[in-house]
């Protein structure tokens, strides 16, 4: 598979490398979201009160479909939210958006809801990352704004983390800190993976 590059300790050349690939995989992959929405499995995705998605950046696979389909799931009884940054160090934070909302910029300068929507705490996050691993491995842009954000949520309750991606950004094996969050599952235009845990 292309994306399955050799990953090593070198974190920073990894992102790099991943950045080069992911923006390929975008310009030769234009329907990839639209079909990675349909490889979600309706049985595990129409139990969640509160799913916060991410306002696309750059080159990362646009998560609308997805979440699109997840509330379609959820029969009108889902909600949709946002992460805001309140400041660069912080863990992230998650306000109630609507499609017809208007958006303004946080800490980070990533269009999020106003300070007027009210806060939620999602039990489903649909993530973004430059690299993923069939252990939930997740490599992310390298702020810890997720890592920080996951473990502060992991400590109130449980939370499902989908990562969504391209199936080129499949590495064989993510270079893994102690702080670094793993993913429960992973969405691609090609399949859906989710992560078997073992027993400790």
């Amino acid at each position: 598979m292309f994306g399955l590059l050799k990953s090593n300790g070198d974190k920073a050349k990894l992102r790099r490398d991943m950045r080069v690939l992911r923006r390929k995989l975008l310009d030769d992959t234009p329907e990839a979201a639209r079909r990675a929405a349909l490889k979600l499995p309706a049985s595990r995705f129409s139990r969640f009160p509160v799913v916060a998605a991410y306002c696309v950046q750059g080159t990362e696979l646009d998560p609308g479909p997805v979440l699109t389909a997840i509330l379609e799931l959820g029969g009108g009884r889902t909600k949709a939210a946002l992460p805001v940054a309140i400041d660069k160090k912080s863990p992230l934070r998650f306000r109630l958006w609507t499609p017809d909302q208007v958006l303004v910029p946080d800490a980070c300068g990533v269009p999020a809801p106003p300070a007027s929507s009210p806060e939620v705490h999602p039990n489903l996050l649909i993530t973004p990352l430059l690299a993923f691993d069939r252990k939930g491995g997740r490599l992310g842009q390298g702020g810890g704004h997720y890592d920080r954000t996951l473990a502060a949520l992991r400590k109130q309750r449980p939370v499902f983390v989908l990562g969504v991606a391209f199936a080129g950004q499949e590495i064989p094996s993510v270079p893994m800190a102690d702080h670094d969050q793993r993913l429960d599952a992973i969405v691609t235009e090609t399949e859906f993976i989710e992560i078997v845990k073992k027993a400790p």
